[in-house]
């Protein structure tokens, strides 16, 4: 029904929206601050803010709209659409974050916690996108499109994309410190896995509904069941639990 469908979508608003604030927080007052980085998209922002002073508020915008571009042929409109909104709602947040940070300088003595707490920002901020059908990151979009072109398991994508960032980040973070960006890394996913199984419907579905229409193959598993909305196959699905 019309009505319940302006619900649902302004339910999925709210969620993109508490997502990209809590993720903007983690980064900005935690990532950005400690010799803790993340992987993927969000990993390389801080790499080229602390390299060549780019905010990531900037740097997320276009290397998330490069990732969309590159993948866009694998996304369905619903999903893209939401991303973008993720994308950008997570920009402005930094932005509006950035002259305050760090807002808790007392946590950033602890390796433990920034590791801790900017791997629940990140899970819970990125679960909470997911689970509304969309994502902050291009992440999933580079690496859908990028499997088309080699053939190759999608896992073996994320996990090299996020080890590359992290030893990119090498460049500025000790050795004996790059072991907390793993780990937050890892916790982070495992937290978006959680989330999904907790809140969001069963694993085999979000394959198929994260697909576009016409890359769909014909053995899709169906309509969505009520109330269900096509999440993305993303790095905690699928990638992040580095076992195969």
């Amino acid at each position: 029904m019309p009505g319940e469908n302006r619900r649902v979508l302004g339910r999925d608003i709210l969620l993109i929206l508490l997502g990209a604030f809590i993720q903007a927080f983690g980064i900005c007052n935690i990532h950005a601050q400690s010799p803790v980085t993340e992987g993927g998209v969000l990993g390389l922002t801080l790499l080229l803010a602390h390299h060549i002073g780019l905010s990531p508020a900037i740097s997320s915008l276009i290397l998330n709209g490069a990732c969309y571009l590159y993948g866009i042929h694998r996304l369905g409109r619903p999903f893209l659409l939401r991303s973008i909104l993720a994308s950008v709602a997570y920009s402005v947040f930094y932005a509006v974050f950035a002259p305050f940070a760090p807002l808790f300088p007392q946590i950033l003595s602890s390796l433990f916690l920034c590791a801790l707490l900017g791997a629940l920002c990140i899970g819970i901020g990125a679960g909470l996108c997911v689970l509304a059908g969309g994502a902050t990151s291009g992440d999933d979009a580079f690496a859908m499109g990028l499997r088309d072109k080699l053939h190759c398991d999608i896992r073996i994508i994320y996990l090299l994309s996020d080890l590359t960032v992290l030893l990119l980040s090498l460049t500025y973070i000790p050795l004996r410190e790059i072991a907390w960006s793993l780990f937050t890394v890892l916790l982070s996913g495992e937290i978006i896995g959680l989330m999904q199984k907790r809140f969001g419907q069963s694993k085999k579905h979000l394959r198929a509904f994260f697909i576009a229409p016409d890359a769909a193959p014909s053995h899709r598993n169906g309509p969505a069941p009520p109330g269900f909305h096509r999440a993305p196959v993303c790095r905690s699905d699928c990638a992040r639990n580095y076992s195969w």
